[in-house]
């Protein structure tokens, strides 16, 4: 294609990512399809993208080949190589000629170029001070990516990063909303309970509540277990 097809094709990659920026998508999907367009747009022959879990440790979550793959899970290692530094360093890192590390990298550089990769450009998946993995665009031929590619893979990483990022943030708010309201209806079943106590044994609120939190106690079993029990009948204090 030529260059004005290129740059209509990246700006509908730009609008298929951002239509990812919803409640509940398919955040495996989003990546795939970040690798494969950037693999087809830009100067690149595969790519693939480490991303880290929530602990910090890197795992291969998409790729345009297997060949791809392997390199990047060679770098899980403790050998390391440019992809997990790019990710750790926060910084794109450009490999123009793979042949030529010699002592840096040896495991990422022989797998690299016994799978036929020659040169490699990695930009980190990152918002501000936040990092959280790498895209990687490997060439069967050397020498460095042009400033146009460059820029373009940044620019994809980052929306990508924006919808990884929303993805993480409505998920734990999700969890957070459902503790909070498990904790709200444990509440209400205590305040039933205390209600029940006090007025078959005629004593006040408080007075209730210490019962019920003894007997959980005595037992060894939760209050509000206790409690549902005490509103239930099953139990008289």
């Amino acid at each position: 294609m030529n260059v004005n097809e290129r740059e209509a094709e990246i700006i509908r990659t730009f609008a298929t990512l951002a239509d990812s920026l919803v409640a509940g998508f398919d955040a495996v999907d989003l990546l795939q399809t970040l690798v494969e367009r950037s693999a087809a747009l830009l100067d690149a022959t595969d790519a693939g993208i480490l991303l880290a879990d929530g602990t910090g440790r890197l795992e291969v979550v998409a790729s345009t080949d297997e060949r791809a793959q392997l390199v990047e899970l060679m770098q899980l290692g403790h050998d390391g190589g440019p992809c997990v530094e790019c990710f750790t360093s926060g910084v794109a890192i450009s490999i123009p000629d793979i042949g030529a590390l010699h002592d840096r990298w040896p495991l990422f550089r022989n797998a690299a170029v016994s799978q036929g990769f020659h040169s490699l450009h990695a930009v980190p998946l990152r918002l501000r001070d936040k990092t959280i993995g790498s895209l990687n665009l490997f060439r069967d031929e050397a020498g460095e990516l042009g400033e146009f590619d460059i820029a373009a893979a940044q620019a994809l990483a980052d929306v990508a990063t924006i919808g990884i990022l929303q993805e993480r943030a409505v998920r734990e708010s999700d969890v957070i909303t459902q503790q909070l309201q498990r904790a709200l209806d444990s509440r209400v079943i205590v305040e039933q309970a205390k209600g029940v106590v006090a007025y078959v044994s005629e004593v006040s609120v408080d007075e209730a509540f210490r019962l019920i939190r003894a007997y959980a106690r005595d037992h060894q079993r939760g209050i509000v277990e206790v409690a549902s029990d005490v509103v239930d009948r099953r139990i008289t204090l």
